[in-house]
Order: C-alpha cells, then structure tokens, then sequence
C-alpha cells in the first residue's frame, strides 16, 4: 500500500492500545478511506456495515443492517429485521456479549452519515451502545468511516450531547502528495516524467480512485480521454456524482462551487452572494463549512491576515477541471484532450491548475527554499490600491523577519523573466510594501517546473523552486 504507512500504523496503534477505542476516519470521496481500513484489517472484522445514499429509508439500512448480521453470523438464527436503530444496536451488544472472550473486536461502520437520515433516531442510539456498553471494556475497535467530512466534524468531534469528546481517534486522509502519486502510478508500471505526473495531478488532484484508472500502455493524455471525454468514460458524470453522494440539495453546493470557478483567486462571501442566489445568512454559513471541511475550497485571509476579510477558493483539482472544460459544453470527440495541446484555453488553465498544485504543496516549497525549520504564515496578497492591479500568488512570512513573495508559473522549459514582466514584479513589490507597511525583508521568489533562465533580468529573483522540490516527502 503507497502513501498510507503513518495511517496504518495509526490503526494497528488503536488497535493495540488495550482499551476499547472509538476511530473516525474521514475524507473526500474517493481518497481511499475504505481501502485503507480493509486492507489493515484484511478479514478480521468482527462486523461490518456500509451505509449508502442509495438506500431511501431508514427501514432499507436497518434491514440491510440486519442481513448483514446474519452473514457474519450474529443474528441469533434469523430474526425479522429490527424496526428501530436502538433495537439494531442491541442486537449487535447482544452479539458481542455472547461472543464472550478478551480478543480485539473490530466494528466497522462505512459511509456513516448516510445512516443519520431525518427522524431515523440512529445517533441517539449509537450514542447509548458507546456510552452506556461499548466505552466501558476493553475488548472493541470501532471504526467509523464518511465522506462528508462536515458530518463527521459537527456530529461526533463537535458534538454537544452524549458524543461529546467520545471519539478517541482522528484520521484524517488527505490525497496523495505529488512524491506519493509517483510512487502509485510506479507501482502500477505506469511511470510519467515529472511534468506530466503534474499535470496528472493537475486533472485528478491526489486521489488514488482516479489514478487507478491509468493504464501503463497509454500515454497520460490518451489516458485522460479513455477516463473522462471517451464513450462510457469512467468519470465521464464524476462531478455531478461527487457533490449529489455528499450533500443533501447538492444543487445548493454546485452553485456556490460554480461561482468559486468563475473567480480562480476567490471570491469574497459578499462577492458569493453577488454571484448566486444565496442569501448572506446561516445557510451560506453552513455550504461554506461543508464545502471547506470536505477540502473543496479552502479559506484564507489575504495578507495582513484581517479576519474579515477571508477569501474562499475553489481548490478540488477535479472540480476546476471539470469547469475548465465540461461544464459549458460536454466535449463530443472521444480524443479530445490529445488534440488541444497547446491552445490558449489549456494553457490558462494550466497556469492557474499550476499554483493550486503548489499551494498543496506548500510543505514541499519551504524543502525547496531551505526554510523548513523556521516557524511560517502563508497567505496571499491583493492590493487594494494599485493601478493597475496587483495580486501575489503566494506570501511565506517567515519568523527570520523575510517574506517570500512568491510567482507561481507553469512552463515547457526554463522561464524566462522578460524586461516587461521584471517590471511588473518590481512594482508589485513595491505597491506590497508600500500598502502593507511591513518591515521584513521581501524576497522575489519564483516557483516553476524547470526553474528560471538566466538572463540580463533575471537577477530581480533572490530565490527559486523547480519542480523536483514538489516531490520531495513531507517532512515527518
């Protein structure tokens, strides 16, 4: 298994610790979360349900929830199923009291949030099996396990009833690295050059379910028409798909979403409400958590870090991908990634794919720039006075009083600083000191795929990236 040796060895630590533990492992759909709890625990499960969005009622999961009792045995000879989920979870404590013994009993309980339907009663009666059973020996591991992450936050870590400060672990699953997909894609004999292993990670983002669709005898764009723009493509309806398993009234999340791809650097909550039929109130308020808790869009406070001034960008690599090129008009040539290479629309969009890559591997930058060990604020920068405007991808305010002001640039080869863009990045220097009044050191920093070519205006750069420093390992 790639990519997942501290999470595994998290799990078998749970599993080990002689007390009865309650494990949340959470995630984006699709990230491996299941993968990875199966393939700790292979066989060994003492029970296992998986709840699912497909199923309409609460009386649909409480008797798949009953068959799957019988078929690891613990059904006391086929019962009727239970009517109520308080009834389905005294079935189960009945089932692990008679089981009797001392040895590790492991209970997994997949996609949990779709189990907590409206008037189901199901937390309430999970609550009374952990609280008033399972919490009080020392012989169960209970894993549960979802996709939306908003539900699994709200609902068990910031719950404020009985599930109060009862999860004893967090796991939380984040896509691959960039290092991480090479190894995946290395270890299915499907190795790419770095450049194009960026731009793989440009469409589908770290996530292992959609890398492991990529077939060694393809090249990578032959690869992304056969998974997304072919007849009966595998991912061909993975968006609609993605939000419509996460959320109830998705189309309320899809639009919030569609405006965030409009705007690539972020917009505002009132430039949200400008652009969408949302009201600025509570409901706004709880799609932005969601969105930003199942790591769709992240928030940040532009530089010097005024709370009320948080931006919200869209950052989920396959969602942009699909607004670059789905969303208006599906594509109808089954070949039609391999034959736009090199158009004005794919270059702009690899531009700002580019610096979402980066900002997800921020870890990676500092490697690259030898400042790993010092304490760092990320944020970026829009200047509120400028004309023309200016904007910094990327500022690394650093504890040895230096900020790293950083351009972000996806390119084929070196890149090459031209007299017109030395002095742009000269006066966005200048406007950042002068609008920011900060008295750090400012370092013009350039981050890009085969670093910066040395020429007469080059010299504006005092610290570089390329590529190969992505892929370094996260620091442990």
């Amino acid at each position: 298994m790639v990519g997942r040796r501290i999470e595994q060895e998290r799990l078998l630590d749970y599993y080990a610790s002689g007390k009865s533990e309650l494990v949340a492992v959470y995630g984006r759909r699709r990230v491996g979360k299941t993968y990875l709890i199966r393939e700790t625990f292979g066989d060994g499960f003492f029970f296992s349900y998986t709840g699912s969005a497909q199923i309409a009622s609460t009386a649909g999961h409480l008797e798949r929830f009953s068959v799957a009792l019988g078929a690891y045995g613990l059904d006391g000879g086929g019962e009727a199923p239970p009517k109520t989920w308080m009834e389905a979870f005294d079935r189960l404590r009945n089932a692990i009291e008679t089981a009797g013994g001392n040895h590790r009993k492991v209970i997994f309980v997949d996609e949990m949030p779709w189990l907590d339907r409206r008037g189901s009663g199901f937390l309430a009666a999970f609550d009374y099996f952990w609280n008033a059973f399972a919490s009080a020996r020392r012989d169960i591991l209970f894993i549960v396990c979802g996709s939306a992450t908003s539900w699994i936050t709200k609902k068990l870590f910031q719950s404020r009833g009985g599930l109060h400060n009862r999860v004893t672990g967090r796991i939380y699953l984040r896509p691959f690295t960039l290092q991480e997909c090479e190894a995946f894609l290395a270890a299915k004999g499907s190795g790419y050059a770095r450049y194009d292993l960026i731009e793989c990670y440009m469409v589908f983002g770290g996530i292992p379910y959609y890398l492991d669709f990529i077939e060694k005898k393809y090249s990578l764009a032959v690869n992304i028409d056969h998974m997304v723009f072919a007849e009966g493509a595998p991912l061909a309806n993975e968006f609609e798909e993605l939000y419509a398993s996460l959320f109830e009234h998705h189309e309320r999340y899809t639009e919030v979403v569609a405006a965030l791809a409009s705007k690539m650097k972020g917009l505002t909550r009132e430039e949200i409400v400008a652009q969408t039929s949302h009201e600025n109130g509570g409901n706004l308020t709880s799609i932005l958590a969601d969105l930003e808790l199942s790591g769709f869009v992240r928030r940040y406070d532009a530089y010097p870090h005024k709370k009320n001034g948080s931006i919200y960008q869209l950052i989920d690599h396959f969602s942009l991908f699909w607004f670059a090129f789905l969303h208006d008009r599906r594509p109808t040539s089954p070949r039609y990634w391999s034959m736009m290479r090199s158009t004005p629309r794919l270059n702009a969009w690899r531009g700002y794919a580019f610096e979402i890559v980066c900002l997800r591997h921020i870890d990676q930058i500092e490697q690259g720039l030898g400042i790993s060990g010092v304490i760092t604020y990320v944020s970026a920068w829009r200047s509120r006075k400028s004309d023309p405007g200016a904007q910094i991808d990327l500022v690394i305010e650093r504890g040895d009083r230096v900020c790293n002001l950083c351009e972000l640039k996806y390119a084929q080869a070196e890149y090459e600083i031209t007299k017109e863009y030395a002095e742009n990045l000269r006066r966005k220097e200048a406007a950042f000191l002068a609008e920011t009044k900060t008295r750090r050191t400012l370092f013009t920093t350039m981050v890009t795929t085969y670093g910066v070519k040395r020429n007469m205006h080059s010299g504006i750069v005092r610290a570089e990236v390329a590529m190969d420093a992505l892929f370094l390992p996260p620091i442990a």
